[in-house]
């Protein structure tokens, strides 16, 4: 089979427009893949607060260590329902926007209640850090500080202390 100077020239093209779109899929779908909030890995966790290990370094007494114990066992418990309830909000989101032609309004309510959930777990997440960081004395807050940003605390918590 003879082909043409053209034809070769536009096989060539179209085989560089397929590898560019290819690339462009491959780079979009690892940054979709990365966005925070989509999936159990991602988002809020139940430990959303402290880090252990960092908390582990810094002398804790026995008492401050089982007064921390009871605020995170608190926060746990009472977060627990929400968590559950956004998770199951946010899989019905995601089916919603499988749907073959999606429903706006549908999609903006149910985005809504997830947002409302995320909010009322922060609001929780943040009583916590509080309760946790005034039980610390002065010492330990600025031994805490030296961690530097996004050491002493998860999520969120980017050296504001």
């Amino acid at each position: 089979m003879n082909l043409t100077r053209k034809q070769v020239i536009n096989m060539k093209k179209l085989v560089m427009t397929l590898f560019a779109v290819i690339v462009v899929i491959a780079f979009a779908a690892s940054a979709l893949a990365f966005r925070q909030g989509w999936g159990r890995g991602n988002g809020l966790k139940p430990y959303d607060g402290f880090d252990p290990a960092v908390l582990s370094q810094l002398n804790l007494t026995v008492e401050q260590a089982t007064e921390i114990n009871f605020f995170r066992d608190t926060f746990l418990k009472d977060t627990n329902r929400l968590r559950d309830v956004m998770f199951s909000k946010r899989d019905d989101l995601r089916l919603l926007w499988l749907q073959q032609s999606p429903d706006q309004e549908k999609i903006l309510a149910m985005q809504k209640e997830v947002s409302v959930l995320r909010n009322q777990i922060k609001e929780k997440r943040d009583v916590y850090r509080l309760n946790v960081y005034n039980v610390l004395t002065p010492e330990q807050k600025e031994k805490l500080k030296s961690y530097g940003p996004g050491r002493g605390f998860r999520q969120g918590m980017r050296g504001n202390w």
